[in-house]
């Protein structure tokens, strides 16, 4: 059975943690109205993703020996105490930029702890011939937490300003530390797993895990984009409500869900990948085109279905036929090849975006997505097995 009642505290779980994360897609307003400029906002945005990057080895092995929902629940704290932290940053930027700093790089392990124990977590619980659409539905609840953080946190920033901001996503990670606590991790390892198993870098040096870690980094790298520059990008157009997009993105995502689920299942995730990868490049190819909220509301439909298509097949993929004992550590290649994508992504658009402008930005974010169709063709040639 799919959909159980831990299926679903998960999944409600993982909303409101995704809704505390996705608030700070308005950060960048932060950094600029304390005097920061685009690169400073590629270096402060792209730190959080750095370090989730760079503690995935370990915090994936800290998953497959710890435990799923131990690992989850002290992500839940971190995720829940750091922004309350942010209260004490006061004045200009250059008055504490190295606490901000540090205060991004716990912030982002604390990501990194929940979202790669919750999907291995998850994946534990679906039945194999259900994959591709167990974790496309579950990953709606993301999608749609990444639409409700910015719409919640967008008018009470407006509102109250940055103090209430940041009680809010302290808040929405709250919820998700109390949704999951009475889950159980109910899995063990079974006897022929208990011996050694390969280790995080190991496992990375497979070409599959490879190409599986370089689509994930490519998505990362266009994921930088919308998460750090769409809200500079609307502010420069003057356009009202920065939320449409994400708005936009996350329903489209959730929408695609609902239908390609059970066909991927079908006919394979590879089936699925390249149709991703060009949607998703579109998206960020159309923005420079942006100049109403109307035309931002239909970018970020488009590389909403992108994102719906890609996510779950890409997970699927690095997770087939892997034993209960290296999952942690697989899905820790897979999130932490997005999260370095997204550090590598706000760092070197960041840059882009301060010497040649936003719409250069952009552009050179959908050519680098565009580029995984190449890398996709160098996957093992392995014959899937789907539901029929």
């Amino acid at each position: 059975m799919l959909y159980t009642p831990a299926f679903a505290a998960l999944f409600m779980a993982n909303l409101f943690y995704v809704a505390s994360y996705s608030s700070f897609f308005l950060f960048p307003l932060f950094i600029t109205g304390q005097g920061g400029s685009h690169q400073d906002i590629g270096i402060i945005m792209g730190v959080f993703a750095l370090a989730s990057a760079f503690c995935r080895p370990w915090i994936a092995e800290m998953i497959d020996r710890f435990g799923r929902k131990r690992s989850y629940t002290i992500g839940c704290i971190i995720m829940m105490l750091l922004p309350l932290f942010y209260l004490l940053l006061k004045g200009p930027l250059t008055n504490y930029y190295f606490l901000l700093l540090f205060l991004r790089i716990v912030h982002g392990v604390g990501l990194a702890i929940g979202f790669t124990a919750v999907f291995t977590f998850i994946v534990d619980l679906i039945p194999i011939k259900r994959l591709n659409e167990g974790i496309g539905m579950f990953g709606t609840s993301g999608l749609i937490g990444m639409a409700i953080g910015p719409m919640i946190a967008e008018p009470i920033l407006q509102n109250y300003g940055f103090s209430a901001f940041f009680f809010t996503a302290s808040g929405l990670a709250g919820a998700a530390f109390l949704l999951q606590l009475p889950i159980r991790d109910k899995h063990h390892l079974q006897p022929s797993e208990a011996q050694p198993q390969p280790s995080f870098f190991a496992l990375l040096k497979t070409r599959k895990q490879l190409v599986c870690a370089g689509l994930a980094l490519l998505f990362g790298f266009g994921l930088a984009a919308t998460g750090n520059f769409i809200a500079p990008f609307a502010t420069e157009r003057q356009l009202s409500y920065v939320s449409l997009y994400y708005f936009a993105y996350s329903c489209a995502a959730v929408i695609v869900r609902f239908f390609v689920g059970k066909v991927a299942d079908r006919i394979g995730e590879n089936q699925i990948i390249p149709w991703g990868i060009a949607l998703t490049a579109t998206g960020l190819l159309l923005v420079p085109l942006v100049h109403g909220n109307l035309w931002l509301l239909a970018v970020g439909f488009v590389f909403g279905i992108g994102h719906g298509l890609l996510f779950p097949a890409l997970n699927a993929m690095a997770v087939r036929d892997e034993i209960y004992a290296v999952r942690g550590k697989v899905t820790g290649i897979f999130t932490g090849g997005i999260d370095s994508g997204i550090f590598c992504g706000a760092l070197i658009l960041g840059m882009i975006g301060e010497i040649a402008g936003l719409t250069t930005l952009f552009i050179c974010a959908g050519l680098t997505v565009l580029s995984g169709l190449y890398l996709f063709r160098l996957k093992p040639t392995v014959t899937v097995k789907t539901g029929r």
